[in-house]
């Protein structure tokens, strides 16, 4: 495509040790789509591949450091040229045909934002990536894993997780691992909040596109396989409470961001007896003390 061109997707992908990932994801992008790589300071070989590859709309920034999800995918967002701008996550695969029907139901309605299904390799739907915005049923049912397996087999789920439909349908919040949305949306609701340093960047981008009108919808027909935690499972690997405790620190700062502090006390005692009764103290006299 000549640079004088019209580009009329851009896709931003984050990178962060997942080169093997991410060669796989890049495989199932048409050639026509500017794609912004952004990596987070690899050191698996990621930047040496980046530095081999010919893509005729390629822009590769580098930074020295892991700047987290929210600061990287605003890099890209920040030089992103196309009509429709989408944040990808190294750990997908786009199935063919994916991206011209979120740009086909997207087009006409300059006030959608849209995902595709997520699925898993065997084909089935990943729901729990399209949750309700945050709430005290997740807070016992979804987050509580001795309860989590009998909780969504039930109806009671769905005060949880979005009911999936065949059609398009509209939804609370759209998964960051792949979210796309016209140009001016993006320029409505903001860049992703940077205060946010591990999960929840895209619940609150949604949030604030909510209050602004914006229609959070999912086009089942587009579907991209997940893979699921390419370096988030890294991290919980590592360590599993630094890695919940940064989940439920980010969970915290979105409900006293949007939903106040008399309402934050209630999420934080809910999460105080959630660990007491399973019996992860460390992480209750953390929060306790917090």
């Amino acid at each position: 495509m000549a640079d004088s061109q019209k580009i009329k997707i851009s896709i931003i992908i984050l990178s962060w040790n997942t080169k093997d990932l991410l060669k796989k994801c890049l495989k199932s992008i048409p050639f026509y789509a500017e794609v912004i790589i952004v990596d987070n300071g690899s050191k698996d070989g990621t930047v040496h591949f980046l530095n081999s590859l010919k893509w005729p709309n390629l822009k590769i920034i580098k930074n020295k450091k892991n700047l987290g999800f929210a600061k990287g995918n605003n890099q890209g967002l920040e030089v992103a040229k196309g009509d429709f701008v989408m944040i990808l996550n190294s750990d997908t695969i786009v199935q063919k045909g994916t991206l011209e029907k979120l740009v086909e139901f997207t087009k006409d309605t300059p006030l959608y934002a849209v995902s595709p299904l997520l699925v898993n390799p065997n084909g089935t739907i990943q729901e729990e990536y399209y949750m309700r915005f945050p709430n005290l049923w997740q807070i016992f049912g979804y987050h509580y894993p001795l309860l989590r397996i009998l909780f969504m087999r039930l109806p009671l789920k769905w005060l949880a997780v979005s009911r999936m439909k065949k059609k398009p349908f509209e939804v609370e919040q759209l998964p960051g691992a792949a979210l796309m949305a016209p140009k001016e949306v993006w320029q409505k609701v903001g860049l992703l909040d940077e205060d946010y340093q591990f999960l929840y960047e895209d619940v609150d981008w949604c949030w604030r596109a909510k209050k602004m009108r914006v229609k959070l919808m999912v086009v089942p027909e587009a579907k991209v396989t997940h893979l699921g935690g390419g370096s988030w499972k890294k991290k919980l690997n590592w360590d599993g409470f630094e890695f919940y405790r940064d989940y439920f620190e980010a969970l915290l700062l979105f409900v006293r961001k949007n939903y106040g502090e008399g309402k934050l006390k209630f999420f934080r005692f809910s999460l105080l007896l959630n660990f007491l009764l399973r019996g992860k103290l460390k992480l209750f006299f953390y929060f306790l003390k917090k």
